[in-house]
């Protein structure tokens, strides 16, 4: 009689994007790494912890360049690479281009999962780039400890209208495409808490492309782009605020994903929303009373997380049209103003 399979989260420490390396402790092995050499050709690299790498082709197609990965928040496989190659595909939409190919990017402890998981997850992942249309055309793969999995991810688009995080003007509104709470809903998954209705809400969110950011470029008044992944809302905002000198006001009431704000009122956070905090906290400016909940929403790591467009408050309603159309809400999350490189957040 064969033993059971693990649950995948149970072989992993961290999961989704709220793996990622806290804030602070990036700044502080990224300093002693050299910034990549001038190359004449290479329109984004390091400098504004933009989505991705841009590089120049030609005079009508720049390449951008992405690879994301990390272990599981759900224990389908089939659901988790769904999640991984969406979430990476993200990183391209991000920058405003469309997707052309992906390479895997696979660690599996293989001699505690069966092959048939391990394919399943691989399958995710192809139906995901299936879905935007690409092939996984190729990838590597190694023996780990943990389940990792995630994407090499290439996309086209005219160097002219690349999108960055580093355009934010002031009078711009922000847009936010997905609801906050990803992080939450996984962490209610990993205890037990977490209903069925609850994780289909966690998957759907979670598994829809962020397709929209191929359509932005020439879109009017559209001045910059990230995706919200596990720095949380104020942190990708604050990434946007240093990259243009601005003042970045988010809303405390962000639209927020169905459920999260009972399970947040419950106790349910995840430690990645605390070491968010404590790596940017200081450039963050509170609203006296703030719950603390909301707080940890704000900070709250979002695996595959929505568009945060900023645009010129007068096109914000016809931005707000094709979002619809395109099947995303997009509600105002906050605006732009004259100051020093901060968010702060409004009543």
């Amino acid at each position: 009689m064969s033993t059971p399979e693990p649950r995948l989260t149970s072989l992993a420490h961290g999961g989704g994007c709220g793996c990622k390396i806290a804030p602070s402790l990036l700044q502080d092995i990224l300093k002693g790494v050299p910034q990549a050499a001038a190359f004449a050709d290479l329109m984004v690299g390091t400098e504004t912890s933009d989505d991705a790498a841009v590089w120049r082709l030609n005079d009508g197609q720049a390449l951008v360049a992405t690879t994301d990965f990390f272990m599981p928040v759900v224990d389908d496989p089939f659901h988790f690479g769904q999640i991984a190659a969406t979430n990476a595909l993200s990183d391209v939409y991000a920058m405003g281009a469309t997707p052309i190919f992906a390479l895997a990017i696979v660690g599996m402890p293989v001699n505690v999962l069966s092959p048939r998981t391990i394919s399943r997850i691989l399958q995710g992942g192809a139906a995901a780039c299936t879905a935007a249309g690409i092939p996984v055309a190729g990838g590597h793969s190694i023996d780990s400890v943990e389940p990792i999995y995630g994407l090499v991810a290439l996309g086209l688009v005219h160097p002219d209208k690349v999108l960055t995080n580093r355009g934010a003007r002031p009078g711009d509104v922000l847009l936010l495409t997905k609801g906050l709470g990803v992080g939450v809903l996984s962490a209610a998954f990993k205890q037990d808490r977490l209903g069925k209705d609850g994780y289909r809400i966690l998957k759907e969110s979670t598994t829809r492309l962020n397709s929209l950011g191929a359509r932005l470029p020439g879109q009017a008044g559209v001045h910059a782009v990230t995706d919200v992944t596990g720095f949380g809302l104020l942190g990708h905002a604050l990434e946007m605020a240093r990259g243009a000198g601005v003042t970045v006001e988010i809303t405390a009431r962000p639209p927020t994903l169905s459920g999260v704000q009972e399970l947040l009122e419950a106790g349910v956070r995840t430690g990645a929303s605390a070491r968010n905090w404590a790596g940017y906290g200081a450039e963050v400016d509170l609203p006296d009373g703030l719950e603390p909940w909301r707080r940890d929403l704000l900070t709250d790591p979002q695996t595959s997380g929505g568009l945060l467009i900023s645009v010129a408050e007068a096109d914000a309603p016809a931005l707000q049209a094709l979002a619809r159309i395109e099947g995303f809400a997009a509600p105002v999350v906050g605006r732009v103003v004259d100051g020093p490189a901060r968010v702060r957040v409004t009543p």
